[in-house]
């Protein structure tokens, strides 16, 4: 088949590259001028099988009340007159039971340890070099109450046979001594040796031109105006190259939807409708002043739900969410809030090891479901496939999703117990409608 991506983030390169493997021809189309430009750019660059939970939990009511005056919170809720904002709300409370938890962590798990054990077959028949680190991830407390919680969910992660495990504030610092200055603050903490960290932009700009060099053409400064039906099923997608007018169609056989928080609106035109909503998240990268006495272990700093990622002689510090539309401004009071939050905070972590006064700031919107699960597989619209909603899992999900959603393309059932959407495998159920 003749299949176009639409999106050239780590999700949609990675379901390009699965269909080559499996023979099928590909176009993929992308707004920017070369792959992960957007929400693939600058994340936090965790592979985190481990560190999955949902936001979506029976306390998260409470906290995001606690939140909502505070422009520097984890989790920002801005109330708009936006009916799909409210939509995605009211369904995020119904996601906030404990049953629910626990079916979304299974979930989760299981597309994270598929994913991951793609990710290392692609890395070991490409050679792609993307700063890679294997030294697990970290996540550490500043107090018992939380450390009680984090070993709560620890316990959680081993029901679904992941080894979380349960430090004290001495293996912390065994596991990674850069926190030293820092040490007197920890209670404790929960570690994944499994997990690990990378540049997800890389990786995924290298895929790509694995991906051209394997015959897929790439539309690089093509906007995609819109998909074309022809007896209520798929014909082509129409584009316009930047700077040009005149449109063109892309004729295929497929289409796949992966267009991370865009591939919502992009759905409704043709009737399906998606509960994707995006997520402003934030980064800042500095240059190391003394890379001996920066971290290497990948860090989750719990009390501010913030990642701190080694990359080479960069550091990554991300996190936060605002759900707040679809605006990417860095200039704005709240955005310097978040920003400069992430600044301070590394300050107080590792004070000096980096140079902080030339911060890389970055944003990206997350295409966030309620209950964190994203959506793959076949709409209600013949010919249409969507991969999308991965929210702050996308680098960890990326793999296995791309390679999933090409295997259901295919007619094959993916060796994964997942909810996919509707497929001619004929696995999962529904988890799309039509408008």
């Amino acid at each position: 088949m003749k299949v176009v991506v639409l999106g050239a983030g780590i999700i949609g390169v990675s379901t390009a590259w699965h269909l080559l493997e499996q023979g099928h021809e590909v176009v993929v189309v992308d707004r920017q001028p070369e792959a992960a430009m957007e929400t693939s750019f600058a994340n936090g660059a965790q592979i985190s099988v481990s560190f999955c939970e949902p936001w979506a939990n029976a306390g998260a009511p409470l906290k995001v009340a606690k939140w909502l005056l505070r422009d520097d919170s984890p989790l920002l809720f801005r109330p708009r007159l936006d009916p799909h904002q409210w939509r995605w709300g009211l369904a995020f409370l119904g996601q906030c039971t404990h049953d629910a938890f626990e079916r979304n962590v299974r979930q989760l798990v299981a597309l994270g340890r598929y994913s991951h054990d793609t990710l290392k077959e692609i890395v070991a028949s490409t050679g792609i070099e993307y700063q890679r680190l294997e030294r697990g991830i970290l996540h550490f407390f500043s107090s018992q109450a939380d450390l009680d919680a984090g070993a709560a969910g620890a316990q959680v992660m081993r029901r679904h046979g992941v080894d979380r495990r349960v430090l004290d504030r001495q293996q912390v610092l065994a596991i990674e001594p850069a926190l030293a200055s820092y040490g007197p603050s920890l209670a404790g903490g929960t570690y994944t040796p499994s997990d690990e960290s990378g540049d997800a932009r890389v990786f995924t700009q290298r895929l790509a031109e694995r991906c051209a060099g394997r015959g897929a053409q790439f539309l690089h400064e093509h906007q995609v105006l819109g998909l074309d039906l022809e007896g209520g099923a798929f014909r082509s997608v129409r584009v316009v190259r930047a700077g040009e007018v005149q449109p063109t169609r892309v004729h295929a056989d497929a289409v796949v939807v992966a267009m991370g928080s865009y591939s919502a609106p992009m759905l409704r035109t043709v009737g399906v409708s998606l509960n994707i909503y995006p997520a402003k998240g934030y980064s800042a990268t500095f240059k190391l002043r003394d890379p001996a006495r920066a971290s290497v272990v990948s860090l989750l700093d719990d009390s501010r739900k913030i990642a701190i990622s080694r990359l080479g002689d960069q550091i990554r510090v991300a996190g936060t969410a605002e759900l707040a539309g679809y605006d990417t401004d860095l200039d704005g009071p709240t955005a310097r809030v978040r920003c400069e939050s992430l600044r301070r905070r590394y300050e107080e972590l590792f004070p000096g090891v980096a140079d902080t006064t030339e911060p890389n700031y970055w944003t990206g919107l997350r295409p966030s479901t309620p209950d964190n699960i994203p959506c793959m597989g076949r709409t209600a619209v013949p010919g249409v496939w969507v991969n999308a909603g991965h929210g702050t899992l996308g680098w960890t999900h990326g793999a296995g999703s791309g390679r999933a959603l090409a295997d259901l393309i295919s007619g094959r059932r993916p060796e994964l117990d997942f909810n996919f959407l509707a497929s001619p495998a004929g696995v999962g159920r529904a988890r799309v409608a039509t408008a």
